[in-house]
């Protein structure tokens, strides 16, 4: 069968090649690859910026924002063949920690968390691919084109949880939020926001392109900017910072209203130095009782609160997040930016 594979550490090693058909293990389902959604840690893996191999070999298959339709079950499954699934990223570490023990390997503390098509397993950019059926999830077959954005929306259905426990710490009825960046990530948490009937904001540097009609028809506002200037006086309940750029993330912890939440949700390549007055964000923070976390990955749970949401959702507006499809042929396309670009999928059927 034909995969996408890459050599950690190694940029400019990415290559479709013919590997060897998997063969399901005790409790694995056996998967059809239909498509898989490209990010920005995909593109960094390519780059040779980090990676790890599985144990023994120096390439492997990359991919983790998956979709595939079963082809087999193993003896007493509660899935089906045809059954449309995505695969989880994340496993625990071999020795649990307290947290991987618990199903919370989103949170693990001892950092030796294994990852599809990231760390030490081969990720889902194949024809076919395997996974464990505890860590398969099915989805509603409305969601057969646009399936492959479960990941990505896990990432903030897993924000929204904490966002909520967080706030459950005092009396919460948030009636704004603010989402710093537009792409896919920050328009999915846009969604989210929506759908839990908040009026939301969305912050970015384009003013053309997809991204404003996007928000305008989720019923949002979208403001062209790269500061929270706009937001001095009406300071939104949460913030969820999407970009990683140190301005924002700054300007953000000083931007909420009072008790409000700041989930820093991006990551931004070092380089610029920011000077700040620590002392003043320390002291915004403390008066108004602010609380700033971050968080990445996401857990099964949030995988399953990502389906449900993404079925409940707009699916003519979901298939306009993806704004291109790319074939399994031509895959390093999908790996280079092109303007306008806010989703790009790889086809894996062609």
């Amino acid at each position: 069968m034909r995969a996408l594979t890459f050599e950690p550490g190694r940029p400019g090693m990415l290559e479709v090649e013919e590997v060897p058909d998997p063969e399901p293990g005790p409790g694995e389902l056996l998967v059809q690859g239909l498509a898989l959604g490209v990010c920005g840690t995909d593109r960094e893996l390519a780059d040779g910026e980090y990676g790890w191999a599985p144990p023994g070999r120096s390439r492997m298959i990359i991919g983790h924002e998956s979709l595939g339709r079963v082809l087999q079950v193993p003896d007493g499954s509660a899935f089906s063949p045809g059954d449309l699934v995505v695969g989880v990223v994340r496993r625990p570490d071999p020795e649990p920690c307290g947290a991987c023990a618990r199903g919370e390997f989103d949170m693990c503390r001892n950092g030796r968390y294994t990852e599809r098509g990231i760390k030490e397993i081969d990720g889902y950019a194949a024809e076919r691919w395997t996974v464990e059926a505890g860590y398969a999830v099915r989805l509603d077959p409305s969601l057969e084109s646009v399936g492959m954005l479960v990941e990505p929306t896990s990432v903030v259905a897993k924000a929204w949880e904490h966002i909520e426990r967080i706030g459950s710490r005092a009396w919460f009825e948030p009636r704004t939020v603010l989402v710093t960046g537009a792409g896919p990530i920050g328009l999915l948490a846009a969604l989210l926001g929506r759908q839990r009937g908040l009026e939301v904001h969305v912050l970015d540097r384009t003013a053309g392109g997809a991204k404003p009609a996007l928000v305008a028809d989720l019923g949002a506002t979208y403001h062209v900017g790269s500061s929270l200037d706009a937001f001095a006086n009406a300071k939104p309940d949460i913030i969820i910072e999407g970009t990683g750029v140190g301005q924002l993330v700054m300007e953000s912890m000083t931007c909420t209203s009072a008790a409000g939440i700041v989930c820093l949700a991006g990551l931004a390549a070092g380089g610029r130095t920011h000077r700040l007055d620590v002392s003043e964000i320390n002291r915004d923070i403390v008066l108004e009782n602010d609380a700033i976390f971050g968080t990445v990955n996401a857990n099964l749970r949030h995988f399953r609160d990502a389906a449900t949401a993404l079925a409940q959702a707009d699916r003519t507006w979901l298939e306009r997040l993806i704004t291109r499809r790319v074939p399994l042929s031509q895959a390093k396309d999908a790996f280079v930016h092109h303007p306008g670009d806010v989703k790009v999928i790889l086809d894996l059927t062609t």
